[in-house]
């Protein structure tokens, strides 16, 4: 964000809040601004810590915590806006759903998601994959055959490891044909938990 920009806020929300306060309205004021373009925040879960990021269209980013961080927000800011702050508010929907996941109190997501930063077969590949079921999964060969490229099973695998928005898009129920867990961006270690966690594999 513009640090022009930063400092007016800060200052506005020195003056309305107090100091004590003033760096948690720094985000509300943006946004009620039309500054904010991407709210932040960290998750923690059972899998490791998971960076979140928002837009007005939805959820845009999940980050591993094995992820660079300052590489995966210079991303954001590169492809969709520089003006990027944590904000606890904007992120509470996306949050509390992730919480409800990991504690066995959700089986499905309810919040948008923005995929902007899904191009090409990738669209098509997550959108089949968002289809399977919670507890469920399917093969690289099947998602190609539904989107109507039965011999691209690669590329699916492709598709999948440049997902954006991982758990939510559940790119971890898709394995390989003999029921091996083939790759995960996340990690081999996270895709099993995430399907022990749902009850698709003991």
């Amino acid at each position: 964000m513009n640090p022009n920009d930063l400092k007016r806020l800060a200052n506005r929300a020195a003056a309305e809040q107090g100091s004590r306060t003033a760096a948690a309205t720094i985000p509300d004021l943006a946004a009620a601004d039309g500054l904010l373009d991407i709210a932040i925040a960290d998750v923690g879960s059972p899998i490791g810590r998971l960076l979140v990021a928002v837009t007005r269209r939805g959820l845009v980013r999940v980050g591993f915590e094995s992820e660079d961080r300052d590489e995966l927000l210079a991303d954001l800011a590169e492809r969709i806006s520089p003006r990027i702050l944590e904000s606890r508010s904007a992120t509470d929907e996306v949050r509390r759903e992730l919480d409800q996941y990991f504690e066995h109190e959700r089986t499905n997501f309810d919040v948008p998601v923005d995929r902007r930063l899904i191009h090409g077969i990738a669209r098509d590949v997550l959108v089949q994959t968002s289809r399977i079921a919670f507890g469920r999964t399917s093969t690289y060969g099947e998602i190609a055959k539904k989107i109507g490229h039965p011999t691209a099973a690669r590329a699916v695998g492709r598709a999948l490891g440049s997902n954006p928005i991982p758990i939510v898009i559940p790119c971890h129920r898709v394995i390989g044909a003999s029921g091996k867990l083939t790759g995960y961006a996340g990690g081999l270690d996270r895709k099993v938990a995430l399907l022990e966690l749902e009850g698709a594999i003991l």
